[in-house]
């Protein structure tokens, strides 16, 4: 049986709420913390490169922050289609949208195709954890004061699901690895406020359209103090947050190529046995 196409699929993200939410965290002062520690990693890691990067774009919620975090990268927006043009570009990063796109493969192989070859794809995101709290509190709270569920949390996709995104985007030598980012805040309050200054809030298709029961929240917010209270002070609680990092690089000639099955001179027993016999 063949999975439905992307367009057949209900949506995940409600992108006119998305970009809403965005706009207000904007203009209100936005709270870019995990951007800039993304943008810091980032900088890090290309550091690592023995290469230079020269025709650079990001593909971003906010192209005016990550203009100022990545300078000399165009900026895109992180709509369905990208304004990517073929084989421009020698680095794509994809920073802190790919986890609201409602096709993410398909965002990925739109960067990979404007990758020149041995061209570096980049992705930050949240995943993983982040917010497994919060999920889990809401959830709780909700069923016990209404008898039902709403969808309150972006679901976060887990390390071997985001890697697999690359090979699924023909990118070559693929690595993902995660960052995890613990924040402490003094309620569920500060937090909620928190989500909307990132512009992280709620932008789900299927989240509930009318106004929730204070109960929802009071309740929520004595659980979320009696089970994750910040350990370090107990009067506060912890927030975990996790960025996951993809990397993948457009296939060239020049890249390192997996051995041919068959083609090696020497039995694995043989090199063990040799590397037992080394003084």
């Amino acid at each position: 049986m063949q999975s439905p196409s992307p367009a057949s699929r209900p949506a995940l993200t409600d992108r006119t709420a998305l970009a809403r939410h965005r706009m207000r965290a904007v203009r209100t002062g936005m709270a870019d913390v995990l951007h800039r520690i993304a943008a810091d990693e980032i900088h890090d890691r290309l550091a690592e490169i023995n290469r230079t990067f020269t025709d650079i774009a990001v593909v971003s919620g906010f192209p005016d922050l990550w203009s100022a975090l990545l300078p000399g990268a165009r900026s895109i927006a992180d709509d369905d289609i990208l304004v990517l043009a073929p084989g421009s570009l020698d680095l794509v990063v994809h920073a802190m949208a790919l986890h609201w796109a409602d096709d993410p493969v398909g965002q990925i192989v739109q960067c990979a195709r404007a990758l020149r070859p041995d061209g570096l794809f980049l992705a930050i995101l949240p995943a993983g954890q982040t917010l497994h709290e919060l999920r889990a509190v809401m959830a709780q709270a909700e069923s016990e004061i209404t008898g039902g569920l709403s969808p309150r949390v972006l679901p976060m996709g887990d390390l071997r699901d985001l890697g697999g995104l690359l090979a699924r985007g023909a990118l070559a030598l693929p690595v993902a690895d995660i960052l995890p980012v613990p924040a402490s805040y003094r309620n569920l309050i500060h937090l909620a406020q928190d989500l909307r200054a990132m512009g992280e809030q709620n932008a789900l298709a299927g989240r509930l359209r009318r106004p929730t029961d204070r109960a929802v929240f009071a309740r929520a917010a004595g659980l979320y103090a009696e089970r994750f209270p910040d350990a370090s002070e107990p009067a506060r609680i912890q927030a975990s947050f996790e960025l996951a990092f993809l990397t993948g690089w457009a296939p060239s000639d020049s890249q390192p190529k997996p051995l041919r099955p068959g083609s090696a001179k020497m039995a694995l027993a043989d090199a063990l046995n040799q590397i037992g016999k080394t003084p």
